[in-house]
């Protein structure tokens, strides 16, 4: 028995081995390929001084960079803020009593608006609406009306991933927590809840590597972020490698996620 065993063993290492190898061998095949195309067409010379000019980049990566702290700073505010909201939200919109059916409706309202509306224009009319108001002691800051625009339109989104988590729960297990004299509020809390968080995790990580990429969105309300730098920055010279930076530090953010993404899923599987 343990013979076998040590043979199936040894034969899925040289399967691994050998699967290993040959997706090795044909991702170098495809990158060499796709290498050769680019570098062979007749614009390729021009593309590499437009957009991958080292000299542009070494100038212009500082000042990017610069303005990717801020994109930093607001994806952590608002996320923490979309992730306290969302909540709230979905917990409005599972309650059955009668008396909160008007918080149910304006839940349900406030997902179907802010989920409806593009994220662009979203934070147009939140960043240009709100000071044309004037009202006073109204927000002006365009990067404090960009991440209220932000947090507005993802709590929607989040809060209906939160939803779907508690849904997915099945009813027996809030039937268990109140047969052992919890209350409905405390069977929300300590049973329903986490089970409901831990299954939706990988579509709220999904949703926050698209949260990352829109906080680039409140460049059109003028705050020097590292989209709106990188823009300056090729109007001045000409040359697009300064995007092509902000890029670059954009996917240093979304990768790992994507791959965290990946991680939590191969976990919540084998679980």
């Amino acid at each position: 028995m343990d013979d076998r065993r040590a043979a199936r063993a040894a034969a899925k290492r040289r399967r691994a081995r050998r699967g290993a190898a040959t997706a090795t061998v044909s991702t170098v095949l495809v990158v060499v390929l796709v290498v050769w195309l680019i570098g062979s067409s007749p614009g390729w010379p021009d593309v590499r001084e437009t957009f991958f000019s080292w000299e542009a980049f070494r100038t212009s990566f500082p000042e990017v960079l610069s303005g990717f702290w801020l994109d930093v700073k607001l994806f952590v505010i608002v996320e923490l803020c979309v992730l306290v909201l969302g909540l709230v939200v979905a917990l409005v919109r599972t309650t059955t009593s009668p008396a909160l059916f008007p918080l149910r409706a304006f839940a349900a309202a406030y997902v179907d608006v802010f989920r409806g509306i593009p994220v662009i224009l979203l934070v147009y009319l939140v960043g240009f609406g709100v000071p044309a108001l004037a009202f006073e002691g109204a927000p002006s800051d365009p990067v404090f009306l960009g991440g209220v625009a932000l947090t507005a339109s993802y709590t929607a989104y989040v809060a209906e991933v939160y939803r779907a988590g508690i849904d997915s729960v099945h009813g027996s297990q809030r039937q268990a927590a109140l047969a052992v004299g919890l209350t409905q509020g405390q069977a929300m809390r300590f049973v329903i809840l986490p089970q409901a968080v831990r299954r939706v995790v990988p579509p709220l990580l999904n949703d926050f590597i698209s949260l990352q990429k829109d906080v680039a969105l409140v460049a059109i309300l003028g705050p020097l972020e590292a989209f709106r730098v990188a823009q300056i920055e090729a109007a001045s010279t000409f040359n697009y490698t300064p995007l092509l930076a902000a890029a670059m530090l954009y996917l240093c953010v979304t990768i790992p996620m994507a791959r965290l993404v990946d991680v939590v899923q191969r976990r919540s599987r084998a679980a």
